[in-house]
């Protein structure tokens, strides 16, 4: 395996097909398949202004790294601030998502894992 470069300008915006995700978009980086690439999974998330990820959990642990704006993560009913250069761990199977931000925000996450397709998203009834 050799070292790799990705420009985030030559990666798509995407969504997600179920609107139990909420209005987050994001790009994604490095995933087995799309990148020759094994052990992590990482990319942008990207929320505009009234946009949302609604509560949810999965079984692989996740970092998210404050790029631009400001938000708050609520992970297992507990608020956390993500702004610039402030990292948050999401343990496995915990419960978080992102209230509707008002000015917008980006963050990178992390996902110990090979292929963002084999990552299954739960969404709780009642977080």
């Amino acid at each position: 395996m050799q070292a790799l470069r990705v420009d985030s300008k030559d990666r798509p915006i995407e969504t997600g097909a179920d609107p139990a995700l909420g209005s987050i978009r994001w790009q994604t980086l490095f995933s087995r398949g799309l990148t020759d690439t094994v052990g992590m999974v990482c990319g942008v998330a990207i929320l505009d202004p009234g946009m949302d990820l609604k509560p949810h959990h999965h079984a692989e642990a996740e970092v998210y790294f404050g790029l631009e704006g400001n938000g708050t993560v609520m992970i297992d009913g507990v608020a956390h601030r993500l702004a610039p250069g402030v990292a948050l761990f999401v343990p496995p199977n915990a419960v978080h998502g992102i209230p509707e931000v008002a000015q917008g925000l980006r963050f990178l996450y992390v996902f110990g894992t090979d292929s963002f397709d084999t990552i299954t998203y739960h969404f709780p009834a009642n977080p």
